[in-house]
């Protein structure tokens, strides 16, 4: 069978460019209408897209004067689409900086019961000293040491799942017995950060535990993402850099004892379609138009780390910023930032249009079969396993997409037709159900005798 694409929808209130929300045909108020994301859910199932992905941050990311801010959390609206789509899996961003293991292992747990296997977790450690001072820290804790929490939050959550084995519930009426109390696993866990001590109050679920899927593409980012994640989106702007990342992450799968194939990275691309060329850059430009530039300054300045004043529309980004190593944030994003800038020779101006339409992800304008043959390109030249498609207008830009791109994609052989019925979001990326790590030692025990 031909290698297959895997295709994940990130959806964004009126959608990923910064002036989507000024345009006639968008809805202001998308981000709170259930019914917005309900159509774009079965849209992207329509697409037979693997999954749908929803950002999040205990945070007011935007001025309320810049674009549609104030989201709903993303478990609970996922938990609406669970009801309102059959196939697609649904991935909810949540930090292990400002959540405890067994809440969100919990919650985690119901959303994969309640999809029959859809669930998926995009695990964030949560930049940014504002999001620290909504939880009663003066400043962001260092880059390192929400790493180190990651991974300890991470060890739990794991511990959590496999709390309950899977033939726990025995259900014997003659018997009165429920359960089988030998098959509970408390994980008395006693850590660094986090004190664990009983069992979760939810059976082990369809897919034993969400597909893990993490995002940042610092040092810290990329081991983390070795150890643990089964998918990873990132941002790349060239074809070189993306086959570059693609190596480097596998290769660092494969020393953490991992198969490079448990790891499936895609990259997120922005694709403007238009019927010709002329077509796609005509509605480029009309978004490009649109840009308040006040704000995208507000935005470059807290990414590059500099005080305001210090960057001018008309200028390039000063030769004296400080170095990735100062950054306690979004390192990864700080580095593709000034490196695009410095690439491009662009001014201020020019780099806020730039970001403007993915924040740093790849945007490409043209036609239905031009934007095909990046992804293919991408796909079939060790770049990609697959695509995080960002529409740069919603719900139009997605529409576009599956009506246009996903059957060219189709016809040569790179997606699917159909969905296989019953299948699990972890079967979709083909990936194994993971055995339980309790149930599993005394039997690797026995083996060994």
């Amino acid at each position: 069978m031909t290698r297959q694409l895997h295709l994940n929808a990130f959806l964004m209130n009126t959608g990923h460019h910064e002036a989507s929300w000024r345009l006639p045909e968008s809805d202001p108020f998308a981000s709170v209408d259930v019914g917005h994301y309900r159509h774009l859910a079965r849209t992207a199932e329509r697409g037979t897209f693997d999954s749908l992905f929803l950002a999040d941050g205990p945070v007011l990311f935007h001025s309320v004067g810049q674009r549609p801010s104030g989201t709903l959390e993303p478990l609970t609206l996922l938990t609406a689409l669970a009801g309102a789509t059959e196939h697609i899996g649904l991935i909810a961003t949540a930090s292990t900086s400002y959540n405890l293991p067994y809440n969100l292992a919990r919650t985690f747990a119901s959303l994969d019961h309640v999809s029959a296997g859809r669930a998926g977790w995009n695990i964030v450690t949560t930049a940014g000293a504002q999001a620290a001072r909504n939880f009663g820290l003066d400043e962001e804790p260092a880059h390192a040491t929400r790493y180190e929490r990651a991974a300890e939050f991470l060890d739990v959550a794991l511990k959590l799942w496999d709390s309950w084995e899977d033939d726990l519930i025995v259900g014997d009426k003659a018997s009165g017995v429920w359960g089988d109390t030998a098959k509970l696993h408390p994980p008395r866990h006693r850590g660094r950060y986090f004190s664990v001590d009983g069992a979760l109050n939810v059976p082990r679920s369809p897919q034993g535990y969400p597909l893990l899927v993490q995002a940042g593409s610092s040092e810290d980012g990329k081991e983390f993402a070795a150890r643990y994640a089964e998918a990873v989106f990132t941002a790349q702007q060239t074809l070189g850099d993306a086959q570059e990342f693609y190596a480097d992450l596998k290769a660092r799968t494969r020393a953490a004892g991992r198969d490079p194939e448990g790891i499936k990275i895609l990259p997120g691309i922005v694709p403007v379609i238009g019927d010709t060329e002329a077509e796609a850059r005509r509605r480029e430009a009309e978004l490009e138009e649109h840009i308040v530039h006040e704000h995208g300054l507000y935005q470059l300045e807290q990414v590059l780390n500099v005080p305001a004043g210090v960057l001018e529309l008309d200028s390039r980004l000063p030769l004296d910023l400080p170095p990735e190593s100062a950054i306690e944030g979004a390192k990864s994003r700080y580095t593709l930032v000034v490196e695009l800038a410095r690439r491009e020779d662009l001014t201020v101006r020019e780099l806020i249009a730039r970001l403007g339409g993915g924040r740093g992800h790849r945007t490409f304008s043209g036609t239905p079969e031009q934007v095909a043959d990046t992804i293919e390109n991408w796909f079939q030249t060790g770049a990609a396993d697959g695509f995080n498609i960002m529409p740069p207008v919603l719900p139009s830009g997605l529409d576009l997409f599956v009506d246009h791109v996903v059957p060219i994609l189709r016809d040569r052989g790179l997606l699917r037709r159909e969905y296989v019925p019953g299948q699990t979001l972890r079967e979709r990326y083909g990936l194994p159900r993971p055995a339980n790590q309790y149930a599993a030692a005394p039997a690797a025990a026995l083996a060994a005798r």
